[in-house]
Parts: structure tokens; sequence; C-alpha cells
């Protein structure tokens, strides 16, 4: 009976697991992130690429948190990964932005004529803190 238990545990955890990572790809996708930056760096050859490198980057964060893997490369390692994900991440949330075009009706209901530069720099930097908060205080 336990081990019925733990298989339909194990069915269910991993079914769950991969609805959301599914998920997320669907939505990198839906987004088109991949492209645009193909499309932007003038690499659209390689967009292929581009996006199997993603899936197995979501991959290889999911085996490493399931099996708690943790890769001793020290400090410069760890900046590097940080500024990668931190542009990945920002790349994501400003093609977000662009599909529901939160800051352009933003603008038009305040009123807002110059400045928005800061507008957006406001924001990333509104995010940055509550990043840091979060990351220093919280955890």
């Amino acid at each position: 009976m336990l081990i019925l238990r733990y298989a339909l545990l194990t069915v269910i955890g991993l079914s769950a697991g991969m609805v959301i990572a599914g998920g997320y790809v669907a939505v990198v996708t839906m987004l088109g992130v991949i492209p645009r930056f193909a499309g932007i760096t003038k690499t659209a050859k390689r967009a292929m690429l581009y996006e199997n490198c993603v899936i197995l980057g979501v991959i290889a964060g999911n085996v490493m948190d399931l099996y708690s893997v943790r890769l001793p490369l020290g400090p410069v390692y760890l900046a590097a990964q940080g500024l990668f994900a931190g542009i990945f991440i920002g790349a994501l949330a400003v093609a977000l932005e662009e599909i529901v075009k939160a800051i352009p009706i933003f603008a038009r209901r305040y009123r807002l004529r110059k400045g928005m530069p800061y507008l957006v720099y406001a924001f990333a930097f509104g995010k940055l803190t509550g990043t840091f908060l979060q990351f220093f205080l919280f955890d």
C-alpha cells in the first residue's frame, strides 16, 4: 500500500512539473522572445539552436532543483549566471509588457508627454530594489 502511495505521488508530481514546464515554454514561445532576439542580432538562422538551448536550460534547471545539485564553481560563475538570468528575465518582462501594452496605456491615461525613459528606468529600479530586498532581507 505504501509503494502504491509513493508511486501515485511520483506520477502526480512529475505530471504537475511537466505541465508547469510546458506552460513556461509555451509562454516564452508565444511572446516570441527568442525569434525577436535572433532577428535583432541578425542571427535568425540560429534561432533553432537558441530555442534548443532554452529547452535544455529548463530541463537542466529542473533536474538540478529536483536532485539538489550544487555546482561549486565559485563567485565568478555565480555572478555570470545571475547576470544572464537577469537579462533573460528582463527581456521576458519587456516582451510581456509589449504584448499587453501597459506603458502606452499608462502614459495615455495620465497624459505623459515627456519623460517616458525615466518612467521605464523607475520601473527597472523598483524591480531591482524589490529583488535585492527580498534576497537580502527575507531569504
